[in-house]
């Protein structure tokens, strides 16, 4: 598949999930381009934005396995990774797969299970496998998994670590919708549920080779010193405690590729970077006074200033 196609897919796919999701272009926009990067989503926002629909839409709109996990206090790992089970008629064990064996999973409400619950996916997100037993098992690509959790209600809830945070490619918020698409929702839903009746538009041999195209867009040299450049100072930055990590400048760089593809261009450009570096990196970052990393408006202040003083490179030096 060609860049060109790959746009034009994704396309497809976007103007698929907005019979569902109303006024939320460039939130779309952005899971489709960690989904391409082959990242993950974290969803966060206030209950009744539209988190879990957008998830369902995504996951409506390609032709493979989808799953959804309760998150819960009493989930346990095993729900999610498997099982072996004893047979007494063959008098052998048998592994059971859980939840993740899946091709996009989302999992509800994640901050609500336990952080034993919550460590069973960092495998599974990093390294595309799980481990029952001392048994390794490796999931079918794609694998994306797309979180939500709600920031309002903190009783009963079990805040992400750092560690895990780093493993999700964005943090994004929904928002609310405008008077104009608030009035667009209740037309779309009073009757009918379009998200049911929504087809699939992309197979996964389709999808897969869309990722191919996007490892194929061109990113300069400039560009991944800019993307480095912008991780060092955050960790200098006079207000943060713990800036962003190599895997976090890498995961800039394939989004930044995945963004460009979206956009129809076959080359990374600064403006890809910049629109990006919130959603990428805001939650890599703990500003001193905050309990945790991406909780805080001083997160996107300390980029918005990093990006305000680092020069950006010129056409002549990235086209």
């Amino acid at each position: 598949m060609t860049i060109t196609e790959a746009t034009a897919a994704a396309a497809a796919i976007k103007k698929n999930i907005e019979r569902v999701m109303v006024g939320k272009s460039r939130e779309i926009d952005l899971v489709l381009t960690a989904l391409l990067a082959s990242g993950h989503v974290l969803l966060e926002d206030a209950p009744g934005t539209g988190k879990t629909i957008l998830a369902k839409a995504l996951a409506r709109s390609f032709d493979v396995k989808f799953k959804r996990i309760q998150f819960t206090p009493d989930l346990l790992p095993s729900d999610m990774t498997g099982i072996n089970f004893y047979s007494p008629k063959t008098g052998d064990f048998t592994f059971r797969p859980g939840g993740l064996f899946a091709n996009i999973l989302l999992a509800d409400e994640i901050n609500r299970a336990t952080p034993r619950t919550q460590s069973g996916l960092l495998e599974s997100m990093e390294e595309r496998q799980i481990t029952v037993d001392g048994e390794t098992y490796r999931l079918e690509e794609p694998f994306f998994v797309i979180a939500t959790q709600n920031p309002i209600e903190t009783q009963g809830t079990f805040p992400l670590p750092e560690a895990q945070l780093d493993r999700f490619l964005m943090q994004l918020a929904v928002g609310y919708p405008d008077t104009s698409g608030g009035v667009e929702i209740i037309r779309r839903f009073i009757r009918d549920d379009p998200l049911e009746e929504l087809p699939a538009v992309c197979s996964r041999e389709n999808l897969e080779a869309m990722r191919a195209a996007v490892r194929e867009t061109a990113i300069h040299r400039d560009l991944c010193e800019y993307i480095v450049r912008i991780t060092e100072n955050t960790r200098s930055h006079e207000s943060v405690i713990l800036g962003v990590s190599p895997r976090g400048a890498l995961a800039m760089a394939r989004a930044a590729q995945s963004y460009a593809v979206i956009k129809g261009r076959d080359y990374v450009a600064p403006e890809d970077i910049k629109a990006l570096a919130v959603p990428v990196f805001r939650h890599r970052i703990l500003t001193r006074g905050v309990g945790r990393a991406g909780t805080s408006a001083d997160s996107r202040r300390v980029l918005e200033q990093i990006l305000d003083t680092l020069p950006v490179p010129t056409e002549e030096m990235w086209k």
